[in-house]
């Protein structure tokens, strides 16, 4: 199931193509962040190739976005897969332009009552899901004119989730931001920008599910925002698409906050 609010997929590009003939690369394309970036990425241009372990998804946002979205059905936590892909697209393109590796798993407990499994399956689903794709595209990144690694952190890396048992998904996403910096830094005689974007809670399967089960949960995470609506995939794909075009050729090293104001309390 995919959001009601989704906004056309025609009218994302705005009259404009500011990624035209771009290879990207997404994972985690089948829902929420992912699925968002890969929609507009598609209509502003790019050639997106997908990649999500949920077959079905991929078949239906390929169906939307015609031939700008080649579906490649993967468990992006399987190093050999996940090399094969990528070297795949590379030797067809020749070089890869953008990465936004969206997929992520994280399990939720209170520290006394996380399994030392559970621990390790949340930091391999927050880091180990986005070094596997990062490696594998790195080469072919470099034969980019303009290259760009967009990951995602959350304003979970910048505080305290209050009232949530989020030990394992802040210690995860506050890596990534450490992550983020050094690929930045070792990307840049490459030509590679590395940025990273926060977001804050962003209607999704998962939290459509969470709020139906939980009503108090909207309720209680609207007040922490300035801005009293929850985000949407296309609010954090608006910005991805920019640090993906060669409008943002300045920016690398930075990590962009979009969470309704609720960081900046």
């Amino acid at each position: 199931m995919t959001s009601t609010m989704e906004t056309p997929f025609a009218d994302l590009a705005r009259g404009q193509q500011r990624l035209t003939g771009r290879i990207a690369v997404i994972t985690g394309a089948g829902a929420g962040i992912g699925r968002g970036c890969a929609r507009m990425f598609a209509a502003q241009g790019a050639i997106v190739h997908a990649l999500d372990i949920d077959a079905d998804a991929l078949d239906a946002l390929a169906a939307e976005c015609g031939g700008a979205v080649i579906a490649h059905p993967c468990n992006v936590l399987n190093e050999q897969a996940v090399n094969a892909i990528i070297e795949a697209i590379g030797n067809r393109h020749g070089r890869i332009d953008a990465l936004i590796p969206a997929a992520a798993i994280s399990i939720f407990r209170w520290v006394e009552e996380m399994t030392y499994a559970e621990w390790q399956r949340t930091l391999q689903g927050e880091l180990d899901i986005v070094f596997l794709a990062t490696r594998a595209c790195w080469p072919w990144l470099k034969q980019s004119d303009s290259a760009s690694v967009i990951n995602f952190a959350s304003a979970n890396a910048h505080g305290a989730l209050n009232g949530s048992p989020a030990l394992a998904h802040c210690a995860g996403k506050g890596g990534l931001l450490a992550m983020t910096r050094q690929l930045a830094m070792e990307g840049v005689r490459h030509g590679i920008r590395a940025n990273s974007i926060s977001p804050g809670l962003i209607l999704s399967q998962q939290t459509q599910r969470h709020m139906a089960f939980d009503p108090q949960f909207e309720f209680e995470a609207l007040k922490a925002m300035m801005i009293k609506r929850i985000g949407l995939p296309e609010d954090i794909a608006w910005c991805a698409t920019w640090l993906a075009s060669t409008e943002a050729s300045y920016v690398t090293g930075a990590d962009i906050r979009i969470d309704g104001g609720a960081t900046a309390w």
